[in-house]
């Protein structure tokens, strides 16, 4: 197996994509909040509400805001021009699920600002939820699919 970050030395280094085609790509990923049940019946009464505000709204906002700078956060990611990214939330039973779709046209992937924008989206919920409970856990952050470039990828469960 090769690490497609590791130069001929073994150090760590960023994939020359100069010599690649602009190609459409997208990746959608998720990420799974868990909430004690008392603070899910909260939300649900308050509107999805929490004492700082609007709980989903604040979060997809932030998780836009993750999947846009991920070149800041993953040292090996380039900078992309993302053309969308759309983030949905829903709350099943205790659970929130988020999910993260970004789009670019452009010589990479988009794989890692969609786990970014999944994972920022959750971090935000549970900031915006943990004077109500810190028993609550984020989990289940995972790629969902990706398409364009060389392959195409979808989970066997999504």
């Amino acid at each position: 197996m090769t690490f497609t970050h590791l130069d001929a030395d073994q150090r760590p280094t960023m994939v020359d994509v100069s010599d690649k085609a602009a190609t459409k790509r997208s990746a959608t990923a998720e990420a799974r909040v868990d909430f004690p049940a008392a603070v899910a019946a909260a939300l649900r009464d308050s509107g999805l509400r929490s004492p700082k505000g609007p709980v989903f709204d604040t979060a997809i906002v932030a998780g836009v805001l993750g999947a846009k700078r991920t070149h800041e956060l993953i040292p090996f990611c380039h900078p992309l021009g993302i053309e969308n990214c759309r983030i949905t939330i829903d709350l099943h039973g205790s659970a929130a699920i988020i999910r993260c779709t970004v789009t670019v046209h452009h010589k990479t992937g988009v794989e890692m600002e969609a786990l970014t924008g999944a994972s920022i989206a959750a971090l935000t919920v549970y900031d915006m939820c943990k004077a109500l409970s810190h028993e609550i856990v984020i989990s289940e952050i995972r790629l969902l699919a990706k398409e364009g470039g060389k392959s195409s990828y979808a989970a066997a469960n999504p």
